[in-house]
């Protein structure tokens, strides 16, 4: 399952949830630009200088850990599952992961990620913002999460440390305009992609509609129906607009 949207979506809680409850592996894209930044910032290195940036890329040494449960981050053998979610960190992201190098890099690991959990035939969902687009176009489920700026400034003051609302949704919609408009990979929505509107729903509500599409997609593969996940898609996308 590939998952994107912007920040505040929803996209981790739900993916995580998604992958628990199918025991598949989960990949935060996200935070290995996170770990990137951070790296950049530990170092000296201005996440603005896009050639200092495209010279160190191949510097750090990142892993990322698979489990829904406890995923975790590792920059040069050092946990920084925290210290990647701090405001410095939030203000470069967009910056570094704009990019082409870094971008290079980090898709070929996400990649590689897939490949590993395809051969051990272990599925995985994988979320971030050119996942359904680039990293993993041929993805059996493809999902767009969104929400209102309101909702999503909210879910994303509650992730960051010493987060203000107002500054939270101002730097939101700064990364909405970078994220769309870069050059390398811009955050889109696919034309097979069920859009999902996630402001009046729980987590719950989410995961739940994630997860009859996961098990629909995986029927149609077993009986070699290969349009079975975008019928499944296109038949959500139906209920959704009859219900809005």
């Amino acid at each position: 399952m590939a998952i994107d949207g912007p920040s505040g979506s929803g996209k981790s809680s739900t993916a995580k949830g998604v992958a628990s409850a199918r025991d598949l592996w989960y990949l935060d894209t996200g935070a290995m630009y996170r770990a990137m930044t951070w790296w950049m910032q530990h170092h000296g290195v201005d996440a603005d200088d896009a050639a200092a940036v495209a010279e160190a890329a191949g510097r750090p040494d990142i892993s990322m850990g698979t489990d829904p449960a406890a995923p975790t981050v590792h920059v040069d053998g050092r946990d920084v599952a925290r210290e990647i979610r701090t405001q410095q960190v939030t203000a470069g992201v967009s910056a570094v992961s704009a990019v082409p190098a870094v971008r290079e890099r980090l898709v070929a690991m996400q990649r590689e990620t897939i490949a590993l959990a395809r051969s051990r035939a272990a599925g995985i969902v994988v979320e971030g913002r050119d996942i359904t687009t680039v990293v993993a176009p041929d993805a059996q489920v493809k999902i767009y999460l969104t929400a209102s700026a309101e909702a999503r400034a909210h879910r994303r003051s509650g992730e960051l440390s010493g987060s203000d609302i107002d500054a939270v949704q101002a730097d939101l919609a700064r990364r909405d305009l970078l994220d769309s408009s870069r050059a390398d990979s811009p955050l889109t929505q696919t034309a097979d992609a069920l859009e999902l509107e996630t402001t009046g729903l729980g987590l719950d509500e989410v995961v739940a509609i994630l997860l009859e599409l996961t098990d629909r997609a995986v029927a149609a593969a077993g009986a070699g129906d290969r349009s079975g996940a975008g019928k499944a898609v296109g038949e959500k996308q139906a209920e959704g607009s009859a219900a809005r």
